[in-house]
């Protein structure tokens, strides 16, 4: 049997990590996590990490496995998550991979993208414009610039914002004009199952997620790491909102209604992410497990 990565995608909780650990007990494999706010142990309640229960039901790699202090991107991740899927296909030719960054995503099952060289005054320039008028001047720039790239990046993260913009400016063409080129295929193959719902079950539970994360100590979490709210790592939704309430420019409530709207934008971009796709197994999130699990083995 061909070594094969089976990678469950989609929105945000939408029962990713329920359904991997099925997966990996059926198959008896390990499960790597392509989650990026999950590989920092600082980070616990806003990201959702799985539960000691879950950890202990099956392995996992790359949870909270680096500190916010560590600079860590994407190629790196793709790096290790090569190297340890390498070790762990001589132990089983099935392995799961699951995660809701799509990007992390498309590292491993692909290969990152080549961009060009640009000029480091153009980041200067972004970055300044970031401080004196904040992300939404960013957003309307991007949006203008290239929209297709606007629709799926992480609007939150001004790091992403500005990387894909120096790329508009400095090469001419747009960012999105510079991804999915042919790469050098994988020596495994890839099963993709995605798990849906309709939009409002999908906001329903992202609504009552996140009331849980506040009932499990969110706001007390984000109070610890207030201190280090410049670090990358930290410019994502759940905490940047409540550093606006530490500093007294939104209430607690108005704050948590923030958490709400920019979690269920990041799973419309999660979706149309993942969309794009077309071999992607899709089962609703209610699917029996035995039917997902049936639909995958006929697949290897």
């Amino acid at each position: 049997m061909k070594n094969t990565l089976i990678t469950i995608v989609g929105p945000t909780a939408i029962g990713k990590t329920a359904l991997s650990i099925e997966l990996a007990n059926h198959f008896k494999s390990d499960i790597i996590s392509c989650d990026s706010r999950q590989f920092f142990k600082e980070m616990t309640i806003g990201t959702a990490v799985p539960s000691a229960d879950e950890l202990s039901a099956a392995k996992h790699h790359f949870i909270q496995n680096r500190s916010i202090f560590d600079a860590y991107n994407v190629g790196e991740f793709e790096r290790d998550a090569l190297a340890k899927l390498e070790d762990l296909f001589l132990k089983n030719p099935i392995q799961i991979m699951v995660g809701g960054s799509g990007l992390y995503v498309d590292a491993v099952l692909q290969g990152l993208d080549y961009f060009p060289e640009v000029d480091p005054k153009i980041r200067e320039d972004l970055t300044k414009e970031l401080e004196e008028k904040g992300i939404e001047s960013l957003q309307k720039k991007l949006q203008k610039l290239d929209i297709e790239t606007y629709n799926t990046i992480a609007l939150e993260n001004p790091h992403r914002i500005m990387r894909a913009l120096e790329i508009c400016i400095g090469s001419g063409k747009t960012y999105s004009e510079f991804r999915n080129k042919p790469k050098e295929p994988r020596n495994f193959n890839v099963i993709k199952v995605g798990l849906t719902a309709d939009r409002e079950i999908i906001y329903d539970r992202i609504n009552q997620r996140v009331d849980v994360m506040i009932e499990n100590g969110l706001v007390e979490e984000a109070q610890k790491l207030h201190q280090h709210k410049k670090i990358n790592a930290l410019q994502t939704v759940g905490y940047r909102e409540l550093f606006s309430f530490f500093e007294e420019d939104f209430t607690k409530e108005f704050a948590i209604g923030e958490i709400k709207k920019n979690t269920r934008r990041f799973a419309k971009r999660q979706i149309t992410w993942f969309k794009r796709d077309e071999k992607t197994l899709w089962f609703d999130y209610k699917s029996d497990i035995e039917k997902i699990i049936n639909e995958v083995e006929n697949s290897i």
